[in-house]
């Protein structure tokens, strides 16, 4: 065995809590696209699922208002990125029986605006994306475990705990023994009561040395960095691209959306440890200075996007659209002319 129990917590258990929308993201750049000159023009993974490509676009240019959108605007907005009107209206509508999004109707028009719940999973998800990579403070020795043993009638619950684990950053070192080096094991102990699985426990604990490489065992680190450099390859040649004026609004718009549902799937995917247990050279820095500079010089461009298709059902509702920078900043989106 690996480690030395310090402390253990009591027994307990976990319903799944709120979970922001990034939580769901898993798509990453294809090796292949990154040698394409232009692959930004594809939007990718994002349009495969209309309804969270609906919420990316409504967080990024419609967040914090509450005014509702036609829902012909959101049709077209759709279609910027391949999406029929058919499969839009469906979006739509499964939006609204989960409660995300709010329907009214004026006349013969029908309208849609976030509901409270989608606002608040859209904030969550926000400063869960843009702070990730931000800081990784010094790591104290310590790891969170978490050793369950459900059973097979009970797999809804099991397969939601193992959810949520990975996206804290948990991996299995072994079948039913999961572990962090964060301290989450009262975060957890918490979802474990709420999931009414009693058959766990959450501890932390210190590794004995030398035994076994933990972070080698539990985590595909190679194959993270190559993900990590496939975006860097993609993002640097963008930021480039768009600093020297070459991305017109169509296709910022579309770009920005790319690098965002790109960049998202990385807290599911990176278990943020800390830089003593992180091979030399990581380049989860560099990714993310990259997503920051493409995010913040698209916004004013594709926001300008959103308002030109807005404008041509709404124009009263066209100059309330925004972007936000990656320091969740609101500004108006000026016109770049």
């Amino acid at each position: 065995m690996c480690f030395s129990s310090l402390r253990m917590s009591h027994v307990a258990t976990w319903t799944p809590r709120r979970r922001s929308y990034s939580h769901l993201v898993s798509s990453l750049l294809d090796a292949d696209e990154i040698g394409d000159a232009e692959p930004w023009m594809s939007p990718g993974a994002a349009a495969q699922r209309p309804p969270r490509l609906l919420l990316t676009l409504l967080g990024d240019y419609w967040w914090q208002r509450t005014e509702p959108l036609p829902s012909a605007v959101i049709v077209a907005l759709l279609a910027e990125f391949g999406v029929s009107d058919s499969a839009a209206r469906a979006a739509l509508s499964r939006l609204t029986r989960n409660g995300l999004l709010v329907t009214s109707k004026a006349g013969r028009r029908t309208y849609s605006r976030l509901s409270s719940r989608a606002a608040a999973i859209l904030d969550d998800g926000a400063r869960r994306i843009f702070s990730f990579g931000a800081a990784n403070p010094p790591w104290d020795g310590l790891w969170s475990l978490v050793a369950f043993s459900i059973p097979e009638d009970n797999r809804a619950a099991r397969d939601a705990l193992r959810k949520q684990l990975r996206w804290l950053g948990f991996a299995p070192l072994y079948d039913g023994l999961w572990l962090s080096p964060r301290d989450h094991a009262a975060e957890v102990i918490g979802y474990l009561k709420d999931l009414d699985i009693t058959t766990a426990t959450a501890f932390r604990a210190t590794s004995v040395p030398a035994e076994c490489d933990i972070p080698a065992r539990a985590w595909d680190l190679d194959g993270l960095r190559g993900q990590y450099e496939h975006f860097i390859s993609f993002a640097r040649q963008l930021r480039d691209t768009t600093a020297a004026g070459q991305v017109p609004p169509m296709d910022a718009l579309i770009a920005r959306t790319r690098v965002m549902d790109e960049w998202r799937a990385f807290p599911g995917l990176d278990p943020d440890l800390p830089a003593e247990l992180l091979p030399s050279a990581w380049p989860r820095a560099q990714a993310r200075e990259l997503f920051i500079g493409c995010y913040d010089l698209l916004g004013p461009l594709a926001a300008r996007r959103v308002r030109q298709i807005i404008t041509r059902y709404s124009p009263e509702l066209a100059g309330r659209a925004a972007y936000h920078s990656s320091e969740l900043k609101l500004s108006a989106a000026p016109d770049p002319g």
